[in-house]
């Protein structure tokens, strides 16, 4: 007997694509917490693959003005640590992110994607403590490097039924099951 062929099911870029343009700002804001950014994505779809659209989305991270990026990063919450941390790790960490938000003013973002689970924490502290260094503008083009790579990231896993792409995947070590907020 002839196999039969499977029915096409659309990839989630298709889906996005095609989603109300509400529905597609309201996923690219759970990517990243800029509706200047959102509104630019969702505004020039479609997109023919998975690469264009991680292109778009950086360009229209890099124009991201200081307002907009403020609000990016006012979108972004602690990240939850991984199960087993010692509570000196929750310490350390809690005393650190408050050292930076007292300094910078927001939250800290790093993007942990070749980072290993075991090693979220260590280099998480170590970041912030080279960072607390930055002069604030310094810090700011950091923090939207960062956020950049994180929602770039995000997108991939979103979309990442959208084709092969080397990114393709979630950050690993990243210390939060949250989608907005994965290592800081």
């Amino acid at each position: 007997m002839p196999a039969h062929p499977l029915p096409y099911l659309p990839r989630p870029l298709d889906v996005f694509n095609g989603a109300p343009a509400d529905e597609a700002r309201a996923l690219l804001l759970d990517c990243l917490h800029s509706l200047r950014w959102a509104h630019r994505l969702a505004d020039h779809r479609p997109y023919p693959d998975l690469d264009a659209l991680l292109a778009a989305a950086d360009e229209a991270a890099y124009d991201l003005s200081p307002g907009d990026l403020s609000e990016a990063l006012a979108g972004e919450s602690l990240p939850a640590l991984p199960e087993g941390a010692y509570s000196a790790a929750h310490m350390a960490l809690s005393a650190a992110h408050a050292a930076y938000e007292a300094r910078f003013g927001h939250v800290f973002v790093i993007y942990l994607g070749d980072v290993t689970p075991a090693e979220a924490i260590d280099r998480i502290l170590e970041a912030i403590r080279s960072r607390l260094a930055n002069d604030p503008e310094e810090e700011r083009v950091m923090a939207a490097e960062q956020l950049r790579r994180l929602a770039r990231s995000r997108l991939a896993t979103c979309l990442g039924g959208a084709g092969p792409h080397p990114s393709a995947a979630g950050p690993r070590g990243a210390a939060s099951p949250n989608p907005p907020a994965p290592g800081k």
